[in-house]
C-alpha cells in the first residue's frame, strides 16, 4: 500500500511540474525574454515555414505582448491568424482575425483578415467527422456558414479591388448553395410530415432567394406536389409551367407530374 501511495504521489508531483512548466512557458509576457523583437519575429516565421504552428503562435503572441508597437507586430498578428487556422483552431483564428479588423480597420492587409475570418467561420461548421465522412453540411446548423458568407460579402464590399475578391466570390457561391440546400432539406422534411403549407412556403423561399442554385428545380417540384396536396390547382399549374419552361423534359418535370 505504501509503494502504491508513493507511485501515486510521484505521478501527481510529475503532473504538477509539467503543468507548472506549461503555465510558465505559455505566458506571452515571459516567453523569449532573452531575444530581441527581430529574433522573436524571424524565428516565428521560421516556425511557420517548418509547419510548427504551435511554436509560431507562441512566438507571435509573445511579440504582440512584449512589443505592441514594434514594426513587425502588425504582420505578426496576421501570422497568428494563419497559424491558428493551419493548426485547425478555427475559433481562435476567427477571434484573431476579428481583433485585427477592429484594431487595424484601414490596414492594407485588412482584406486578408476578412478572408481568413470567413475561412475560419466556414471550417468551424465542418467538424473532423464531417470532413472525414462527407456528411452533408446542409443538414446541420449553419450559423457559422452564414457568418462566413457575410465575412466574404463584407470583404467584397469594403475591398472591391482586393486580390482576394475572386476567391471570396467562389466561396460565396458554394456557401449560397449550401444555404439553399438547407432550405430544401427543411421543405422536404415538412412535406414528408404532410405539413404541405410549410413545405410550399419553404420551397418558395428557395426559388425566390437562391435563383440559379442547384436546389431550385427540386424546390419547384416540392411546390407543385404541395399545392396538389392542398388542392390549390391554380398555384400548382402556374408552378408547373415555370418548371416546364426552365427545365423542359427533365427528371424534375417527370417527378412533379407524378
Amino acid at each position: 500500500m505504501q509503494i502504491t501511495k508513493q507511485i501515486i504521489f510521484s505521478l501527481l508531483f510529475t503532473s504538477f511540474l509539467l503543468l507548472t512548466a506549461c503555465a510558465t512557458t505559455a505566458d506571452p509576457s515571459q516567453a523569449y525574454k532573452g531575444e530581441t523583437d527581430e529574433q522573436i519575429f524571424n524565428r516565428g516565421e521560421g516556425a511557420l515555414r517548418d509547419h510548427d504552428y504551435g511554436e509560431a503562435i507562441k512566438r507571435f503572441e509573445a511579440l504582440d505582448v512584449q512589443y505592441p508597437y514594434g514594426r513587425n507586430t502588425e504582420i505578426a498578428q496576421l501570422h497568428i491568424i494563419y497559424a491558428y487556422y493551419k493548426n485547425s483552431d478555427y475559433a481562435a483564428a476567427e477571434a484573431a482575425a476579428d481583433r485585427f479588423i477592429h484594431t487595424h480597420p484601414t490596414s492594407l492587409h485588412a482584406d486578408y483578415a476578412y478572408l481568413m475570418r470567413g475561412l475560419a467561420n466556414f471550417y468551424q461548421n465542418i467538424g473532423v467527422f464531417e470532413r472525414l465522412f462527407s456528411v452533408d453540411v446542409a443538414t446541420r446548423d449553419l450559423t457559422q456558414v452564414k457568418k462566413s458568407y457575410n465575412d466574404f460579402s463584407q470583404l467584397i464590399a469594403v475591398f472591391p479591388h482586393s486580390q482576394y475578391v475572386s476567391t471570396a466570390h467562389q466561396y460565396m457561391i458554394y456557401l449560397r448553395n449550401i444555404l439553399a440546400n438547407h432550405q430544401l432539406e427543411v421543405a422536404q422534411y415538412y412535406y414528408d410530415k404532410e405539413a404541405y403549407v410549410a413545405a410550399a412556403n419553404r420551397a418558395s423561399s428557395v426559388v425566390e432567394h437562391y435563383q440559379g442554385a442547384p436546389a431550385v428545380p427540386d424546390a419547384l417540384v416540392i411546390m407543385v406536389q404541395s399545392y396538389r396536396k392542398l388542392h390549390m390547382t391554380a398555384s400548382e399549374n402556374q408552378t408547373m409551367e415555370v418548371l416546364k419552361y426552365n427545365y423542359p423534359d427533365t427528371r424534375y418535370t417527370q417527378a412533379a407530374a407524378k
